[in-house]
């Protein structure tokens, strides 16, 4: 057994099994476990599901991803009903609820999710060594009509020995991230895609990239790029003509994400990655930052790249920036005022921030999204999102 995995026990057919699970990812290992096959009704599933009941998979693998799709369509249906019970105040209690901040909103949007995602984590599936071409065993799934997931769990996960148990939503989650890693993401401008390995963010909102690519450069002779995770920005630089390109992450699985895109971009002699939490050594006359842009503590590993807990990161590229950077020199900060909208953070948090760091703005470029969600009157964070800049700050020494 890995000494990362812990460890799920289960009694089936009169017989105690156990198996790996991921409690990093997915918290501690099912205290209860039965077994579900092709007999096992969506009321029910959802039923035991909410009790807190792990359902291991034993039918077909694809009425095992019905199954799923019909357990969340109740969970949706059971909220779109308290929604409507609440949408008629009866009481003065009642209508000072109704009046929720946008804060409030955000709160309870990820409140929720987690709790769905909780009750839909509970269908299980098994994951088993078999022989491998390429390795001496692969993980794989011994159900009716299985895909081939052994790729796409080595992707995600690394080389984990089976048996291992795993949501059925969070193999799903893998073999959807595998598809995007081995097409990638077409950047414009780039000699190639990009691709993404899971757990770190991909630039499917290409819309910050533009500014990335607009902005006039200071120097051309180097550049730092700070969390650099798929490497998209230090792609850009190099593409742009900067000579010389630091990248920096904390993330191993990031760093060896970007290893690969600047790699098969060819830019292996301009981009030099190191592992630093922020800054690397030395001074530049071009920092470039894209934080995370909400300030919100993250639930799962994989929201790392999406929530920067009290704006650490955002706030520490801030305060060392002055101290990293070449006279007459600028960094480029990247973010998105979807916090402002969501009540995250006052509206002068930022300019505040720039200023406390002994920084000055000498320009801002703003865009404004193109992705769906800001049309999307269905989202509860439509009203924010709609309302959503994406900025590039190109900040001075003061």
């Amino acid at each position: 057994m890995s000494p990362n995995l812990a460890l799920a026990c289960w009694t089936e057919n009169e017989q105690k099994r156990q198996a790996g699970w991921l409690a990093a990812q997915y918290g501690p290992a099912p205290r209860r476990i039965l077994i579900g096959d092709d007999t096992l009704n969506a009321d029910a599933a959802y039923r035991l599901a909410s009790q807190g009941t792990a359902i291991l998979w034993r039918g077909d693998f694809h009425n095992g991803r019905q199954l799923l799709q019909a357990m969340a369509r109740r969970i949706d249906a059971r909220r779109n009903d308290a929604h409507k019970a609440k949408r008629t105040p009866r009481n003065t209690a009642d209508v000072r609820s109704a009046s929720l901040s946008a804060a409030d909103i955000f709160n309870q949007h990820r409140l929720r999710q987690s709790q769905r995602a909780q009750i839909l984590n509970r269908l299980l599936i098994e994951l088993v060594d078999t022989p491998s071409a390429q390795h001496d065993t692969t993980l794989s799934l011994d159900l009716r009509r299985a895909p081939d997931v052994g790729q796409a769990c080595e992707a995600a996960i690394g080389p984990v020995a089976g048996p291992l148990l795993l949501p059925l939503r969070a193999l799903q989650g893998y073999i959807g991230a595998y598809e995007w890693l081995r097409k990638g993401v077409a950047v414009p401008g780039l000699p190639g895609r990009i691709h993404v390995s899971y757990g770190v963010f991909s630039p499917n909102r290409g819309e910050y990239l533009d500014l990335v690519q607009q902005a006039p450069l200071p120097s051309t002779r180097l550049a730092f790029d700070i969390g650099t995770g798929s490497g998209v920005l230090a792609a850009v630089l190099a593409q742009r003509g900067v000579q010389a390109i630091v990248a920096t992450d904390l993330d191993d699985r990031a760093l060896d994400c970007a290893r690969r895109n600047i790699e098969r971009l060819g830019f292996e002699q301009i981009v030099e990655l190191r592992k630093a939490d922020l800054f690397p050594a030395g001074t530049s006359p071009l920092i470039v930052c894209n934080p995370p842009w909400l300030p919100a503590r993250p639930t799962t590993a994989i929201e790392n790249a999406i929530y920067d807990p009290d704006s650490r990161m955002l706030l520490g590229f801030l305060h060392g920036l002055g101290a990293h950077l070449d006279n007459e020199g600028e960094g480029w900060l990247i973010m998105s005022d979807l916090a402002e909208h969501l009540g995250l953070r006052a509206p002068d948090f930022l300019p505040q921030a720039i200023s406390d760091a002994g920084l000055r703005v000498i320009d801002r470029l703003d865009t404004r999204p193109r992705h769906a969600k800001p049309l999307d009157t269905s989202d509860p964070l439509y009203a924010a999102r709609r309302l959503e800049t994406t900025s590039l700050w190109r900040l001075g020494q003061r």
